[in-house]
């Protein structure tokens, strides 16, 4: 085997390789991760079974098998479109740009209390590990750099966009007016808003940050992990803001968070 063999070898490697990780960049976030996790499930299942000898589940796991692939290009066809998109637009293979950490946090808490001082009522979201694409798509796309000015503009009253949530992920605001799915907990009573029990709607589906400003009193609110903690000033939710993303990531000081894709 000569070397041009074994270098276009490594070339044709290094490239199915490149790629594959593009792509695991561009459907990290959404919901085909956990598809492409039950399909790794069933595909370990049923080699266990064909080695065991268990006839009738592995008969039943290669038919759901087949059923499963025959439906991929339906179920995956927003990550494929997407793809398609960012090939066409030459940022398939560009690199992602982050800012630091403490910059944008500090940008939303402006923006935040800037609109509780008008008592305009806001729905910030913050997206961490579980992705958010599915409530992309009913909201505006607005794919921004995070300003306390933009956020400010979006929540005011003349503004269209203001009657739903802002999404944001690592540096950029994807969305705004978006819908969230309300909460049906019982211990919510007929005086919680329809932009909490969003907020925790939100929460109990994913790790979301969810910042809540009251169009009544303009209380600041923040709701994640299933809980809604209330009564923020601008130092505590900075505070917090900081502590749950950096605990996230494991960064300190550092715009960890955003720059690491996988």
């Amino acid at each position: 085997m000569t070397w041009a063999l074994i270098l276009r070898d490594v070339l044709d490697m290094a490239i199915v390789a490149f790629v594959i990780y593009r792509l695991m960049l561009l459907i990290r976030g959404t919901r085909a991760v956990e598809i492409i996790k039950g399909l790794a499930v069933l595909f370990i299942a049923s080699l266990i079974s064909d080695r065991l000898g268990f006839i009738t589940i592995n008969w039943i796991l290669r038919n759901v098998m087949t059923m499963v692939f025959v439906a991929l290009p339906i179920v995956f066809h927003p990550e494929l479109r997407r793809a398609l998109e960012q090939i066409g637009r030459g940022r398939f293979f560009s690199q992602l740009q982050g800012r630091d950490l403490e910059e944008v946090v500090q940008d939303v808490v402006k923006a935040v209390f800037e609109l509780s001082s008008r008592r305009w009522g806001a729905l910030i979201v913050i997206e961490r590990e579980t992705g958010l694409n599915d409530y992309l798509e009913d909201g505006v796309s607005l794919d921004s750099t995070v300003s306390s000015e933009l956020l400010t503009g979006i929540f005011s009253p003349d503004n269209p966009l203001h009657d739903g949530a802002v999404i944001i992920r690592k540096d950029r605001i994807l969305a705004a007016s978006c819908v969230l799915p309300l909460s049906e907990k019982a211990r919510f009573s007929s005086k919680v808003g329809t932009r909490h029990r969003a907020a925790m709607g939100l929460a109990e589906d994913s790790d979301a940050l969810v910042i809540v400003v009251s169009e009544e009193s303009g209380v600041v609110n923040l709701v994640f992990n299933g809980h809604m903690r209330r009564y923020f000033d601008e130092g505590s939710l900075k505070e917090r803001l900081l502590k749950e993303l950096q605990l996230r990531r494991g960064s300190r000081g550092v715009f960890r968070y955003w720059r690491q894709e996988i």
